[in-house]
């Protein structure tokens, strides 16, 4: 009994001591532990993607003991014991540790803390062990370089060699091999380039293989994990680049004036083999099928007198097609003299440009009617079939009553239809393509204009001039930059510029500068497009990737049009001749086709027209030769109807 009484003594005296000796204990504690926003638990778990660049504080219940901490707080890293420097802060309840070195990405940390940390009353720690993983950081691509690339203002990578080297930085060293399987472009395989590693993380990728010229590719580096770091993983990233020119030519080489021969030839056939079965007329498009064009008609019988002359066709084939077409001319639809823009080329019947637009285009007819008065002149009235269509050309001529078409205004109107009357309300004033309308409507000898409708419509009293300067360049007459080249061309396929002025503008002038305008403009390149240079330039009206536009400086979208730069060849005859052999010997496998060029190009969209325009195919056929021979030019300036019309708008010829 004394002995149980004794134990029971002793417990009650001790149980207050041990009480009081473990409240000490539990007094200090680490009450947090923070790295960033991210709280490491305390019950041995890991925590993952623990930033990089943040200190690791820790929190404690007592202010800690300096001397204790170096030898009681171990920070380790895949159980290494690495270096710290550390501060105390909140009356040393916050000791912020920062490693000497920074967290290294993807690796495993823990903070040990051993039972002799101390606070400063003497009391220990109870041990605790935190872990966590520090975020494994991307691997990136810090630089990619493309050797001896031409960057455009719009970041596009252009003049790449057809066996380009690249050098790839990255943000850490790579395994060669997974770089290697992770590289494609357009679906080569591997074994198309060899890969080789640099200092300071940097890759040369050398291909084995030629790319093709002028082309655009996508070089792909795929995701893959870097198993040669921390498994790191590498976003796919993918970069559009463009190659420059063939070291070789991709066409036969020929003397200059055996190309334009060729060209001439090949584009001539466009009309002739390609004109329409029935009626023979030109077809708008390759893609047109029955339609037929009125202004693009009147070109191809201008090609047809150049094919005569370069031996093409024989005098009697032309004369049977010449015959056609005028016989079908003469049958078709016409409204106050003037024929619509399209017609079927069987029936003769209308086909509605758009919805309001189903009579008569004054400026298509005046184009057709440009063709068929040079070809008056070109026929021979001592011959009585040549006579025959002598006549009716003429007669033609004086059944389309221009004078109708000014609504009693002094301007020429562009359309009139017998379902919508004057709908379209379109005046003809310039500057455009559109000078052969008043040319032919002041000569009429049955429903003339008076010369104040030039001045007054055409001329809109002076206020057609510019005389801007672009480029260094001083532009006479028109919009800003010119607008497209056909300006300079569909009125000037029979009207010879280089003696042409009046009180408005010297028009020869008026041509070269807006060739040169336009070529500068190409070759400065505002907008970054790819391949634009002084030996690829041509801004006009043509198809392109989307449909059809009018293009130009101030509506550019990339497109070159081979009939622009090259119907120029009269005003810009270097400048035409380096863009037509660029034409034919870079693009050539691309560009070149049945009836010539194809009709347009856009190398930043990689995409190349497979169709032909009658409206740009003859002017090219037609300007080659005014520059080669004057062919055209000379027969119209012997027209006596063109030059009746000239002297009665106080033109100088």
């Amino acid at each position: 009994m004394k002995n149980h009484l004794f134990i029971l003594l002793f417990l009650i005296l001790s149980f207050p001591s041990c009480q009081e000796s473990e409240g000490e204990f539990q007094s200090f504690a680490l009450s947090r532990a923070i790295i960033g926003d991210h709280e490491l638990p305390m019950n041995g778990s890991v925590i993952e993607n623990i930033p990089l660049d943040r200190s690791i504080q820790l929190e404690f219940s007592s202010p800690v003991s300096i001397e204790t901490i170096e030898e009681n707080i171990l920070l380790k890293v895949e159980e290494e014991i690495i270096s710290y420097n550390f501060n105390l802060f909140s009356n040393n309840t916050l000791l912020t540790i920062l490693p000497s070195g920074a967290l290294e990405a993807g690796k495993n940390y823990q903070i040990k803390i051993l039972d002799g940390l101390q606070s400063n009353s003497g009391s220990n720690i109870q041990p605790v062990d935190l872990f966590f993983k520090t975020v494994i950081s991307p691997l990136t691509l810090v630089a990619i370089e493309f050797l001896d690339a031409d960057i455009l203002s719009t970041g596009r990578i252009t003049e790449i060699a057809l066996s380009p080297e690249i050098k790839l930085r990255f943000s850490e060293p790579v395994s060669l091999d997974e770089l290697e399987k992770s590289l494609e472009i357009e679906g080569m395989s591997s074994s198309n380039w060899q890969v080789t590693e640099e200092p300071e993380n940097v890759y040369k990728v050398v291909f084995s293989d030629h790319l093709q010229h002028y082309r655009r590719y996508t070089f792909i580096i795929n995701e893959f994990v870097n198993n040669s770091g921390n498994g790191s993983t590498f976003s796919k990233t993918e970069f559009t680049f463009y190659t420059g020119a063939s070291p070789q030519p991709v066409m036969p080489q020929l003397e200059d004036d055996q190309l334009l021969e060729l060209i001439q030839r090949q584009t001539f056939k466009y009309f002739w083999d390609f004109g329409h079965e029935n009626s023979g007329m030109a077809r708008e498009r390759s893609t047109s099928g029955n339609l037929v064009t009125t202004g693009g008609s009147g070109f191809g019988v201008m090609a047809m007198i150049v094919g005569v002359e370069r031996g093409f066709i024989s005098r009697e084939e032309a004369l049977d097609r010449w015959e056609n077409i005028i016989d079908f001319l003469e049958n078709a639809d016409r409204f106050h003299g003037a024929w619509p823009h399209w017609l079927n080329g069987n029936t003769g019947q209308t086909i509605p440009f758009s919805a309001q637009d189903d009579g008569g285009d004054l400026v298509e007819t005046a184009l057709l009617l440009q063709g068929l008065l040079t070809l008056k002149t070109y026929l021979n009235e001592g011959e009585n079939r040549e006579k025959s269509l002598i006549e009716k050309i003429q007669s033609m001529y004086e059944e389309v009553e221009w004078s109708f078409y000014t609504r009693e205004e002094n301007v020429l109107y562009w359309h009139w239809s017998p379902n919508f009357s004057w709908a379209m309300d379109l005046k003809i004033q310039g500057y455009n393509e559109c000078l052969i309308a008043y040319i032919l409507a002041a000569a009429s000898p049955t429903f003339p204009i008076d010369k104040s409708v030039y001045d007054s419509g055409w001329a809109r009293n002076g206020a057609m001039r510019n005389g801007s300067n672009y480029f260094g360049i001083t532009l006479p007459l028109g919009k800003e930059m010119g607008g497209p080249l056909f300006f300079a061309h569909y009125s000037y396929l029979g009207i010879d510029p280089r003696n042409l002025s009046d009180q408005y503008a010297d028009y020869w002038v008026q041509n070269v500068n807006h060739s040169k305008i336009n070529r500068t403009y190409v070759n400065e390149n505002p907008r970054g497009f790819v391949g634009y240079s002084d030996n690829n330039w041509g801004l006009t009206a043509s198809d392109n990737e989307s449909g059809y536009s009018a293009h130009s400086p101030l509506n550019d979208r990339g497109v070159i049009t081979p009939t622009a730069a090259i119907s120029s060849i009269p005003y810009t005859p270097e400048a035409s001749m380096a863009a037509l052999n660029f034409f034919y010997y870079q693009l050539g496998d691309r560009l070149w086709g049945e009836y010539g060029f194809y009709d347009a190009f856009n190398l930043t969209e990689d995409w190349y027209a497979d169709t032909y325009l009658a409206i740009d195919q003859g002017p090219i056929i037609i300007m080659i030769e005014n520059y080669r021979s004057g062919l055209l030019w000379d027969l119209m300036k012997n027209n006596k109807t063109f030059t009746k019309g000239l002297n009665n708008l106080n033109f100088n010829y």
